[in-house]
């Protein structure tokens, strides 16, 4: 999962979120640095019972927050959503080892992109674009 650190990153470099079910976001500087929350319609839960596991769908929970700000969150884009990200730029994702390479075609010249897992692949190779879409 992409972390925090490189989510401000492409926050920063001008990435847009337009919120949608499923996606995973954070509330950074509210102590809440290390929760991933998930947009949702509604909670669900695993709940251990004696007589089994059940799945329960919950309207609310106790410790909800009221509401926060789109600014105040960050976005934590899905290796999916990354990839979409790219668009028409992206030609290959390549594990080579333990790393993942990324390559992007920009006005005709090919970008490559290392990284240990392939959304950091992803999101270095968006970074590039973003940067180069603001020069």
């Amino acid at each position: 999962m992409l972390g925090v650190q490189v989510a401000r990153q492409l926050k920063a470099a001008g990435l847009i979120w337009k919120p949608r079910l499923g996606d995973r976001f954070a509330v950074p500087d509210r102590d809440l640095d290390d929760e991933v929350f998930v947009l949702s319609n509604m909670t669900i839960q695993v709940h251990d019972r004696p007589e089994g596991r059940i799945i329960g769908f919950n309207g609310t929970t106790e410790w909800a927050l009221d509401d926060v700000d789109l600014d105040e969150t960050i976005w934590l884009p899905r290796e999916d959503q990354l990839r979409e990200l790219l668009g028409a730029t992206f030609r290959e994702l390549r594990r080579e080892n333990d790393r993942y390479r990324v390559r992007v075609e920009l006005l005709g010249e090919s970008h490559t992109f290392t990284a240990p897992t392939a959304e950091l692949g992803y999101a270095a190779a968006l970074l590039h674009l973003l940067a180069a879409a603001t020069a």
